[in-house]
This record gives C-alpha cells, structure tokens and sequence, in this order.
C-alpha cells in the first residue's frame, strides 16, 4: 500500500506543478504536517516553515498574476524551466533511498510529466489570450486552481485514481497539444501576413 501511495505522490504531485507549482508544495507540506499524509524519502524538507512561507507568499502572486490576460502567459513562459525542474526535484527527492540511478530516472519522469502539464496549461493560455473573450482567462485560473485542489485530495485519499487520471491526461495531452499548436499557427500567421499588406499600401500612398 505504501508503494501505491508514494506512486500516486510522485504522478499527482508532478503533474499538479506543472500547472501551478506553489500551490502544490503549499498544499503537500501543509498535509504532511498535519499528518493527513507521509511524504517519502526528502520530500518532507517542503512541509518546513520557511519553505510553506514562501511557497504560500508565491502562490499569492501567481494567483493574482494568473488572472490578468498576457501577464499569465509571461509568468507561464517565466516558469517553463521552473516547474519541469521542480518536478524532477520531487521525483529526486522522493527517491532518496534508492539508488542514484533509480533517482535519476524517476526524476527524469516526473520533470517530463510536469513540463507536459505546464505546457498544456501555458499553450492553453496563449489560445485563450488570442480570443476576445476577457472572462475565459479568469475562468480558466479559477479552474486550474480548482484542478490542483482536486488532484491533492486524490493524493491524500484515492492515490491509484490520480496515478490513473494522469496517465490517462498525458494521452490525452499529446492530441491536445497538436491541436493547439496548429491553432496558434493559423492565428499568428495570419497576423503577420496583415503586416506586410499595411507596409504596401502605405508605400503605394508614398
């Protein structure tokens, strides 16, 4: 049981910091010092008080930051090596009493799969920016905030359910972010193909 618990640790925690890191680590190291849960190996060094603190103040600026439209984007493309990162140091850190090989390999899984989550949230953002709809940016934070909250409880109470829904997101994500991909495309080459039109007439008028 405790190697389905620390399988759904690693899945659902790195999944979830790629889509809002602080309040995961805010999340899991309140939990652990609760006792609602027991974080393996050094994992447990985020449940110290000065880490919490600055976790939560961060959470607080992303959670004001992530609802302003293109500000959540730059903070996105700010954090695209910060959050991989954070999740190989989970997958690390988790693993600390394995071998170093198996610490690297389980940290190389768990920074792949929270670049994935955050590159399906950045990419979202940026289609939702392109659209003139301003109450879809909030509403997507709003739901993401949610999302991570969801994904914790699962971590704590039902881990073979979060370690099945994040496989399960992966698939999915690879669709998605071909979808979105070409989508971008179409809406900033056609922005740049209306540059050169006003270049012409404006010579044309010289």
């Amino acid at each position: 049981m405790e190697i389905i618990s620390s399988i759904g640790i690693l899945l659902g925690s790195s999944w979830a910091s790629g889509v809002n890191l602080y309040l995961s680590m805010a999340g899991l190291g309140i939990a652990h010092r609760m006792e609602w849960i027991k974080l393996p190996g050094d994992l447990e060094i985020i449940s110290h008080p000065a880490i919490l603190g600055v976790a939560i103040f961060l959470f607080v600026v992303e959670f004001i930051a992530d609802k302003i439209p293109y500000v959540d984007s730059l903070w996105d493309s700010f954090h695209t090596f910060i959050r991989p990162l954070a999740g190989a140091a989970i997958g690390y850190s988790a693993m600390s009493d394995s071998s170093q090989v198996m610490q690297i390999v389980v940290a190389l899984l768990t920074g792949g799969i929270a670049l994935d989550s955050h590159l399906t949230k950045a990419t979202s953002r940026l289609a939702i920016n392109a659209s003139p709809e301003p109450v879809s940016n909030s509403v997507a934070s709003l739901t993401e905030d949610a999302t991570v909250i969801g994904a914790l409880y699962l971590i704590l109470y039902h881990p073979v359910v979060i370690a099945i829904l994040v496989t399960l997101f992966i698939i999915l994500s690879v669709w998605f972010l071909r979808k979105m991909y070409r989508f971008l495309r179409r809406v900033f080459s056609f922005s740049d193909k209306g540059k050169p039109r006003e270049t012409n007439l404006l010579t044309q008028k010289g």
